[in-house]
């Protein structure tokens, strides 16, 4: 382990640690290691998220009754 880690507590489900230690055993990697892996991926679905909404700041907004409306005039509903 890197010496620039941080040590911290979480409380997991009983059902979640065995599941996470199972799946250590299994590939080998530590539990913190799963763990890091695990809020990584989430940290980049997050950056990936902010990205998308930045980029979609230029749409245009439509108000749902408008949309409603034009959905109705169109036969869709």
């Amino acid at each position: 382990m890197s010496t620039l880690t941080k040590r911290t507590t979480i409380y997991l489900d009983p059902s979640l640690h065995k599941a996470l230690r199972l799946q250590s055993i299994e590939t080998s990697r530590s539990v913190s290691e799963l763990i890091n892996d695990a809020v990584r991926r989430e940290l980049a679905e997050d950056v990936s998220d902010l990205e998308t909404f930045e980029n979609r700041l230029a749409e245009p907004v439509i108000e749902y009754e408008v949309f409603l409306k034009g959905l109705k005039r169109d036969g869709i509903i």
